[in-house]
């Protein structure tokens, strides 16, 4: 697969943020969602946003958002437009604390979160067939698709029955070298201030939530992804540190297990996703297709005439979930 970059727009950097900060994202009104709040299975809570097609039977579409995203974010916009033009449900469900109100729990989330990601799921699905409707599909974009890819991973065929189709969008499946890589250079300065400038106030206020949680002091001291997951993420979630949760939370070492059709989207100039480290056909099952375009940025993708538009991410990536139902239903019949 071939996106089509301006001429416009050269490289990485530029293919990142601009499409993020001006690029045009629906071609429609921004239809409104109906926000509801899911109690989880240890207590806590998690907001999801659902916007309904003409009826609840048409084909279902959910999207897992990156670090620090949300219903707002640019490609979250796009894709929410692409679903309404083409008459399909869609759902954001939101990681914890990423609606716009802090979770209960001393737990956020992190980007091997499979069993929060399975849980979601198979809620969707049940709610879903419980009114008709046959056809669900996830993609999940940076950290939401490793997370999606590893639940997949995880459970080989069981996961048809959860999900018809799935896709990671621009995803760190080896978080090794993304984490160097988002660490070093002109990532640090730009990428790394932008992430840690919202997720050290959030894990702030989770300390003010839980106290003794974690070392405050080692918190504000921490300058890169790797040490503020050394001092958070990590062990919040079972890792003894931030090189044990990269090692273990990556997809890539598993994706031979994946058994419902999948796609792996990632740009070769993808800033802090080394194209070096991306999957091979050697590292993968038969049921994952990988596209590995030249250009688009993280998450960028941008086309068109200047400002550009994001809708080209959406309507490829889309088009190939709906047509991977198809197979997905092939599958499960002969099963």
């Amino acid at each position: 697969m071939n996106f089509e970059t301006p001429a416009w727009l050269p490289g990485g950097h530029a293919q990142t943020i601009w499409p993020a900060l001006f690029s045009r994202r629906n071609w429609g009104p921004v239809l409104a969602k109906v926000r509801e709040r899911w109690t989880t299975p240890d207590g806590d809570f998690i907001d999801v946003d659902l916007q309904h097609a003409s009826s609840p039977q048409r084909p279902f579409v959910v999207l897992f958002h990156g670090l620090e995203g949300s219903s707002s974010s640019h490609y979250a916009v796009a894709f929410a437009d692409w679903a309404a033009e083409n008459d399909l449900n869609f759902a954001l469900p939101h990681f914890r604390g990423c609606s716009g109100e802090l979770n209960h729990a001393p737990r956020a989330y992190h980007s091997g979160d499979h069993s929060e990601i399975e849980w979601i799921l198979r809620k969707l699905r049940h709610r879903h067939q419980q009114k008709g409707g046959q056809t669900l599909v996830a993609a999940g974009v940076s950290l939401g698709g490793n997370a999606l890819m590893r639940w997949a991973a995880e459970h080989g065929q069981m996961a048809l029955q959860a999900a018809d189709a799935i896709a990671s969008i621009c995803s760190p499946l080896d978080l090794t070298e993304s984490g160097k890589a988002i660490g070093q250079g002109l990532n640090r300065q730009i990428y790394t201030r932008m992430f840690l400038r919202s997720m050290k106030p959030r894990a702030m206020a989770k300390l003010a939530q839980h106290p003794g949680l974690f070392d405050a002091q080692k918190m504000l001291a921490a300058r890169d992804l790797y040490a503020f997951d050394n001092v958070f993420t990590a062990p919040l979630h079972g890792f003894k540190n931030t090189d044990d949760y990269w090692s273990k939370a990556s997809a890539k070492p598993l994706m031979k297990n994946i058994q419902l059709p999948a796609l792996a989207l990632n740009a070769q100039n993808d800033p802090f996703v080394p194209a070096h480290s991306l999957p091979q056909h050697k590292d993968v099952s038969s049921a994952v297709t990988l596209w590995h375009p030249r250009h688009g940025g993280h998450v960028g993708f941008a086309q068109g005439a200047w400002p550009g538009h994001v809708r080209g991410l959406p309507d490829a990536v889309g088009g190939w979930l709906i047509a991977a139902a198809g197979q997905a239903a092939l599958l499960k019949r002969a099963l």
